[in-house]
């Protein structure tokens, strides 16, 4: 049985061991040499200018907006935060519409024959 491989030299194939034909130069295996680094998010406890630890900087906001999008109003949970929640929406609906209404324009004016003078 005779093994190939594609040569760089010449460009072709040739004629080759079979350990060389099934472990070819240019791959190399599918492990990284050595882990990557672990990546964790920031600590959750801050060492202020006083050198005091500060446990939270701010109010814990998870009960009550956990109440909010859990309540059955009939109401989207896109929509629940009230006015700036479908201020968004109706922008991002609104752009949608517009960009679909350009590239049909687009297209129209791409598919129109060229004028000579």
């Amino acid at each position: 049985m005779t093994y190939y491989k594609f040569s760089g030299f010449s460009q072709r194939l040739t004629g080759s061991a079979p350990a060389t034909a099934y472990s070819p130069q240019g791959l190399r295996s599918g492990l990284p040499a050595e882990p990557p680094t672990m990546t964790f998010a920031t600590p959750t406890k801050m060492v202020s200018e006083s050198g005091a630890m500060v446990e939270y900087l701010g109010v814990n906001k998870v009960p009550y907006l956990q109440r909010l999008f859990q309540t059955s109003d009939g109401v989207p949970v896109h929509l629940k935060r009230g006015v700036p929640d479908r201020l968004l929406y109706r922008t991002t609906m609104a752009l949608t519409v517009g960009g679909a209404l350009y590239c049909l324009v687009a297209l129209y004016i791409a598919a129109q024959p060229r004028k000579t003078t």
